[in-house]
């Protein structure tokens, strides 16, 4: 975690506030006087601020269910923050692990924990997510083989990793994937020439949305730990 957001964990000072008493030479890092916001502080550093231990505060960890029109990001734009659903203090702290397109709906998980996150959605951990995909035609008699197999987006040189195909009936289907590239799934589905109407994210690794469109609930610590599995 960086210094400042460290402080700002550990206080109820502000970033700006944050970065202001590390210009000052006010913090302390492993006995090492920290002159750098960006400096790395890790779960065994010991940090002081004018000779105070700083502790900080215990991570969050959240569920929710993203409904359409909504955006994964820590402000506002086009569309309203997911962010703003959350009934919280200190919202600015918290980022999205594992983002989802304004048109996608489903299972979204947010934290104050970057360093759960990165692992979290790191490519090499292949955690699996389910999404549900509601097609504009058909779903080809060869898509579940070429998934299996991997496919080329446009604009890339290298297959995607296998993914499972689960059909529901023509229109409907279940995608597992242990990759996240940009607009996957969409970009799977055009290359065999589909279009994805309508997304959804039913599961991520072994934990499952359980919520109402738009409400969230805190993950328990046997979720938080399950998440955590891979972690190297």
């Amino acid at each position: 975690m960086r210094l400042d957001k460290f402080i700002c964990k550990s206080t109820e000072l502000s970033l700006t506030d944050a970065v202001a008493l590390i210009e000052n030479r006010r913090l302390v890092v492993n006995g090492i006087v920290a002159i750098e916001a960006f400096c790395q502080v890790h779960k065994n550093s010991v940090v002081t601020l004018d000779g105070e231990t700083l502790i900080p505060r215990n991570s969050r960890y959240f569920l929710l269910h993203k409904p359409t029109d909504m955006i994964c990001s820590n402000i506002d734009e086009k569309y309203p923050s997911v962010l703003n659903l959350l009934d919280v203090d200190r919202l600015s702290e918290l980022h999205i692990a594992g983002r989802l397109d304004a048109d996608t709906t489903g299972l979204v998980l947010v934290t104050d924990d970057g360093h759960w996150s990165f692992n979290l959605t790191s490519p090499k951990n292949r955690c699996q997510k389910v999404y549900k995909v509601l097609l504009s035609r058909p779903i080809s008699s060869d898509a579940t083989q070429r998934f299996l197999e991997g496919v080329l987006l446009q604009g890339e040189t290298k297959l995607t990793l296998p993914a499972t195909l689960d059909i529901i009936d023509p229109y409907n289907v279940l995608l597992t994937l242990t990759e996240g590239r940009f607009h996957q799934v969409k970009r799977m589905f055009a290359t065999i020439g589909n279009r994805v109407k309508s997304l959804h994210r039913q599961q991520i690794c072994d934990l499952e949305l359980d919520v109402e469109v738009g409400h969230w609930r805190s993950l328990t610590p046997a979720e938080v730990e399950g998440l955590s599995v891979n972690d190297q």
